[in-house]
C-alpha cells in the first residue's frame, strides 16, 4: 500500500497500465490470515474483489470513497 488506508468493503478501480479493468467492491481483506477490517498505510495485505480475479503483477487498485452531500442555498 503506498497512501491511506483499505477498508472492506469500499469501492476501488483497478488498473492495468492506463486502462481501467475493473471497477467494484473489496470483497475480503487479509493480514497474516487473519481477517480484517481496515489496512494502513505502510503494511502487507491481502485484497480479494467482488466477482474478480485476474489480477496481475503490476496491477493498480485505487481505493475511494463515494459520499453524498445535501445541497445547501
Amino acid at each position: 500500500m503506498v497512501k491511506g488506508k483499505i477498508t472492506r468493503g469500499a469501492v476501488c478501480r483497478l488498473m492495468r497500465g492506463k486502462d481501467k479493468v475493473y471497477e467494484g467492491k473489496i470483497a475480503s481483506l487479509k493480514r497474516f490470515k487473519d481477517d480484517v477490517k481496515e489496512a494502513a498505510e505502510g503494511f502487507e495485505c491481502g485484497i480479494g474483489l467482488d466477482k474478480f480475479d485476474a489480477i496481475n503483477a503490476g496491477d493498480v487498485i485505487d481505493v475511494f470513497e463515494l459520499r453524498k452531500t445535501a445541497r445547501k442555498l
